[in-house]
């Protein structure tokens, strides 16, 4: 078994564990709310004491599928951030809340709180993880240098076989053999299709440099929407390469800048 096959394998077995874990924790998390929702007014209509959790739940389930497509994309949503995170913080607050339905906190043992507040942060925490490994599957092929093709060379005429009908005393004649064209140069910058070409490091420095220079300062977003407009990629390890690169010389500009003013 190869080194690629034994990867594929331990990815496979770790997104299944990591999706079991988040529907189990999302499952837990939503029973107990219901049941707190039953406590707390619900309790005489049980089709409203189960749909009540999803008024919360569902930020969480729309913030995820928003990262997960900004993930796919290389880019950051900031919507989706926050939906997903004031789901998850109420989510869990409102878990370890119902623990003391009474108003006495001090009649619920510790260990009471510590098991509501599990299943919500496991299924949050099961999320980030499997994000992780998108972004960096997503980096990884956009790091990933395009396949070139190159044109075969057309084969040299050969001149026709001498038929019978030649006289002896014609001179031969010498084939006149043209050497074959050389093939065209393929640009390795354009690819013919697919995925926009990732950008060497000299050009992204280059890139980041001139949006420094329009905006006064560079971020990882003024960089990743300069190299974009160019028509390039850039992967989160190349960016943090390049945000080094260019640090030191940011930093002159700005001690330069503050002396002559």
């Amino acid at each position: 078994m190869t080194k690629h096959t034994t990867e594929r394998y331990a990815l496979i077995a770790a997104g299944t564990v990591i999706v079991a874990l988040t529907i189990g924790g999302f499952w837990l998390s939503y029973a107990h709310l219901a049941e707190v929702a039953g406590a707390h007014g619900l309790g005489g209509s049980p089709t409203r004491r189960w749909a009540w959790p999803a008024t919360l739940d569902a930020f969480i389930v729309a913030g995820e599928l928003l990262m997960l497509r900004a993930g796919l994309r290389q880019d950051t949503d900031g919507w989706a951030i926050a939906l997903t995170a004031t789901g998850s913080t109420g989510s869990v607050a409102l878990n370890v809340a119902g623990v003391s339905g009474t108003g006495n906190a001090s009649s619920a043992p510790l260990l009471d709180y510590v098991v509501a507040a599990v299943p919500p942060t496991a299924a949050l925490l099961a999320f980030g993880v499997l994000m992780r490994q998108i972004h960096r599957l997503v980096d990884r092929s956009a790091d990933r240098p395009a396949p070139t093709s190159v044109q075969a060379p057309e084969p040299a005429s050969v001149p026709p076989p001498a038929t019978a009908s030649a006289r002896p005393s014609d001179p031969p004649t010498t084939p006149s053999v043209q050497p074959p064209e050389p093939p065209p140069l393929v640009s390795q910058s354009k690819p013919r299709g697919g995925r926009p070409a990732g950008a060497s490091v000299e050009e992204l420095v280059e890139i980041g440099r001139i949006a420094a220079a329009e905006h006064g300062k560079l971020t990882r977003d003024l960089l990743r929407k300069a190299v974009k407009d160019k028509g390039l990629t850039i992967g989160s390890e190349r960016m943090t390469d390049v945000m080094k690169i260019l640090k030191p010389e940011l930093e002159a500009d700005a001690a330069t800048a503050s002396a002559n003013g």
